[in-house]
């Protein structure tokens, strides 16, 4: 082993490791800056030595990855081992805090590029917007069938609390002020004292963040997760939604925009599973789902409170030049006779300013909404009423900047987000409704079980007689296999309140190879059921479909489960234009690439003829509720470029390619469709593979970390992969820095079809193999062959270790042949940046968690593990799912 570099040397590979990152100068200046005060901190804080313990290790690793060189990583993996355990620890810690750093750089580029973007005419990319997506489909339909399009556009996220979110809402907290500080960083004069106090703040901060214990000490209780989504929604999405809204009108009307009614609807809708999904979580209960409810309710309503005083306050117009119509005189009348004291004050404070009389009037009954006293309004629809008879005298009146301008941000904000703010969905296993159904259908005592299912249904009721029929009522039903699991709903809903039953809106969830091939039976069956029908009469024939991509992919692997995927879509979709249906795919996707996973857009506009229809809905979950959401510029553009997406795959020249490929690269899907599955199951199906994955993996220990209320697997051991659920699974996997759960098979199934220049162009012109492949190299781009055999070395088994190693040296090099360049994500350079830049630091942490991990399984036997051992497994845990950023 060669010797430790001087300082020299040191300095001289870290400056060429950044420089052939191709990093903006800007991001290297705020990674150098942020990183160099985590080293004040280190210093200042951390016990003598850490400071230069981290830096050592972050040369090795550095060095290991700049030269490939066996040498080097040998080098870094022994100053890993060579730490004590404390000093382990420290490092792990150390490390963690530079990912929350580097990721926070990276988020401020972004946000950066897109308001100088903005902020120059001809710069905006305005190759995926909204505005876009409307001129080209504009140009294919005419005016008139665009305009009917874009009125009936719904993007609809579902956020879930799914444990993929590894960090604490502590860490979370500390890290947005460390991006507003580096905002005003970036706007103070260079040198001057408010950079300087933006510097003194950030370094105050970034020692909180390092002395802040980075792993919780419970699990969070399901009420817990509710109020860290809400989060999400104070700080960005209550706010965010009607500006997008906004943009797009201003890119669609010019000047037009905020003086006349907006031709852009508030097409977006936000679903939660927080608080609503008790699939194997018996933590959810119907108490829950209550409380759940009122949380949400009570966040917006709040929100609703403060807008509509902030712009009653603005319209100080007063009677003459802006006289009321009669509906606003009647409104202010109406609520002067039934509060004659609150309107006295209101009177007094609005002297003949008759509109900011009614928006106080309208603020009262709100509050009262909220508290639940007289006067409350029964709906937001109600509401709604109200503001529009205020836009309307506003703009009869010629005032109509101020009718059109926030005023309509407002109408935006109720019609998006109601009084409810989510619309929350239960979900429940099939299994749990037969066997609830087969004790009440016998008339034996009920279990508490089924008292529980029973409650769920009561819960459901009161959430819409408090607040609104979109507050809850889809009841999503996983493992769906027959018609009868989801008749059952609707039998079980009738047992607990007979003709009081909730409006449900009852959706199948079709999740195993096997479920989605007998999907479109079963749909035909279903409608033909007495509520499915009388429901389907009542929303003009509109239906719900989810599609589970996690289970399906461990049941056949990613390639088959994608190409299943497809054909379960095309053959819904035509099922529902044959049979006249307005369908919704709810697509159950998580942030891993293993569970369907990766750039939305590009998904969307690869999906089968008429199974987008201008909506599109999936799950949101975990780190990546707060990737997409959690900055507004961020949000706003993501937002854009799904609801352009979704627009514009029911375009006709995007769906004749789509079903123009897939017919004519059939024969390829059929090849690959064979092959994969025949090797995911040589791996899967090998005798003794689920211990063995549990051995090379951190996955027994995954289910130690608090990282969500729901448990990680069905059992209290892994015997086989129905087992384990399939969030842990695909973290497992990340983890050991495989990503197997991402690629496995696609190497086989190119392989088999052999002809490269057939594969080339397939993947130019398919645009479903083009996104499996584009997904495929990002997730291995964030694989490490040597440390990945490093840790699969742990099972002893050297068949199963050589089938993962050779199918992943298999899969890179096809991908690689058909992307084209020399190396992966060469196509995309800006994702290669990100993933180049944080890999050394990476391999730092998995050198730690190797360490830890390989001491664990040698001390198997014993009665009970090393609690330090367990902790440095766990931080590294948590400090490789920051670095590698999407984990389950």
């Amino acid at each position: 082993m060669s010797p430790e570099p001087t300082n020299t040397e040191a300095i001289r590979v870290i400056t060429r490791f950044e420089a052939s990152n191709g990093i903006p100068e800007a991001m290297r200046a705020d990674v150098r800056m942020l990183g160099g005060l985590l080293g004040q901190v280190l210093r200042e804080s951390g016990t003598p030595g850490l400071y230069e313990d981290v830096e050592r290790l972050r040369l090795a690793t550095i060095q290991a990855a700049d030269a490939d060189s066996t040498d080097a990583f040998e080098r870094a993996a022994s100053i890993a081992d060579a730490f004590t355990i404390e000093r382990a620890d420290e490092v792990a810690r150390a490390f963690t805090c530079y990912f929350h750093l580097v990721n926070l750089a990276e988020e401020h580029q972004r946000v950066r590029v897109l308001r100088e973007r903005a902020g120059q005419p001809g710069r905006e990319d305005v190759a995926d917007t909204v505005a876009t997506a409307y001129a080209r489909l504009r140009a294919e339909i005419g005016e008139d069938a665009a305009r009917e399009r874009l009125a009936d556009l719904r993007f609809h996220p579902v956020f879930t609390a799914h444990p993929t979110e590894a960090r604490r809402r502590a860490v979370s907290g500390s890290i947005r002020r460390l991006s507003d500080l580096l905002g005003q960083h970036d706007l103070a004069s260079p040198g001057g004292s408010e950079q300087r106090r933006a510097v003194r703040r950030m370094l105050e901060e970034i020692d909180t963040l390092w002395r802040t214990a980075p792993l919780r000490a419970e699990k969070p209780t399901p009420t817990d997760e509710v109020r860290t989504v809400m989060g999400v929604f104070d700080e960005t999405l209550f706010t965010t939604v009607p500006h997008v809204y906004r943009r797009i009108d201003d890119a669609l009307r010019g000047e037009g925009s905020g003086s006349s009614a907006p031709v852009v609807p508030a097409f977006v809708r936000i679903g939660s599973w927080v608080g609503g999904d008790r699939d194997g979580n018996p933590f959810v209960t119907a108490s829950v789902t209550r409380e759940a409810a009122e949380i949400a309710s009570e966040h917006v309503l709040r929100g609703l409170e403060r807008a509509i005083e902030r712009i009653g306050r603005t319209l100080t117009l007063d009677a003459e030049s802006t006289p009321p119509t009669a509906e606003v005189t009647d409104l202010w009348d109406a609520f002067a006779r039934d509060h004659a004291d609150a309107a006295a004050e209101i009177a007094k404070r609005s002297p003949g300013e008759p509109h900011r009389r009614a928006m106080f009037a309208v603020v009262h009954r709100v509050h009262a909404t909220r508290v639940e006293t007289e006067s409350a309004y029964a709906a937001p629809e109600e509401l709604l009423t109200d503001l529009r008879a205020v836009q309307s005298s506003l703009a009869a009146s010629g005032a109509r900047r101020h009718a059109f301008g926030g005023l309509q941000h407002l109408i935006w904000q109720v019609e998006t987000y109601g009084f409810h703010l989510t619309e929350l969905e239960v979900r429940q296993h099939s299994q749990v409704h037969a066997e609830a159904l087969a004790e009440l259908d016998a008339g034996a005592e009920l279990s508490e079980r089924t008292q529980e299912v029973l409650e769920v249904f009561r819960a459901i009721a009161d959430i819409q007689r408090r607040h609104g029929l979109r507050a809850a009522g889809r009841y999503v039903v996983s493992f769906t296999r027959s018609a009868d699991d989801l008749a059952a709903v609707h039998r079980l809903a009738h047992y607990a309140l007979g003709d009081q039953a909730p409006v449900l809106d009852v959706v199948p969830l079709f999740e195993t190879f096997a479920d989605l091939q007998a999907a479109p039976g079963i749909m035909a069956e279903v409608v033909q059921q007495p509520a499915f029908r009388a429901r389907l009469d009542e929303t003009g024939n509109r239906l719900e479909v989810m599609l589970g991509y996690s289970d399906s992919s461990k049941d056949v692997g990613p390639v088959a489960a994608n190409l299943a995927l497809y054909e379960a879509q095309r053959d819904i979709a035509q099922w529902a234009v044959e049979s006249g249906i307005r369908l919704t795919l709810f697509h159950g996707r998580g942030g891993a690439l293993g569970r369907g996973g990766g750039p939305a857009n590009s998904a969307i506009l690869a999906q089968p003829p008429h199974s987008v229809d201008g909506r599109f809905k999936l799950t949101e979950q975990g780190e990546v509720i707060f990737a997409r959401y959690g900055e507004p510029a961020i949000a706003m553009r993501h937002i854009d470029q799904v609801a352009a997406a979704t627009l514009l795959a029911s375009s006709p020249s995007v769906e004749q390619r789509t079903s123009g490929a897939a017919e004519r690269f059939a024969g390829i899907a059929k090849v690959m469709d064979v092959a994969s599955r025949e090797r995911f199951f040589s791996l899967v199906g090998a005798d003794g593979f689920a211990p063995w994955f549990a051995t090379v993996t951190p996955m027994e220990e995954i289910g130690l970390l608090a990282l969500g209320s729901r448990p990680a697997r069905r059992g209290l051991s892994v015997e086989s992969l129905e087992d384990l659920r399939a969030i842990p699974w695909v973290f497992a996997w990340t983890q050991a820095r495989i990503n197997l759960a991402g690629w496995f098979g696609l190497g086989t199934a190119l392989q088999a079809v052999g002809d490269e220049q057939a594969l080339v162009e397939a993947y130019r012109e398919w645009p479903l193999l083009r996104t499996m492949i584009d997904n495929v190299a990002m997730s291995l781009a964030k694989t490490d062959e040597r440390i990945a055999a490093e840790y699969l070395s742990l099972g002893d088994r050297d068949d199963l270790a050589g089938i993962v190693l050779d199918e992943l040296r298999l899969t890179r090099e096809w991908v690689v042949r058909l992307t084209g360049g020399e190396q992966l994500l060469a196509d995309k350079p800006i994702l290669q940046r990100a993933v180049q830049l944080r890999t050394p630091y990476v391999d730092a942490l998995s050198l730690l968690q190797l360490r830890a991990l390989r001491a664990l399984r040698a001390d198997a036997d014993a009665p009970a593990a090393d609690p330090e051992l367990q902790r440095l497994l766990l931080l590294s845990v948590s400090g490789v799912a920051a670095g590698l950023q999407n984990t389950g």
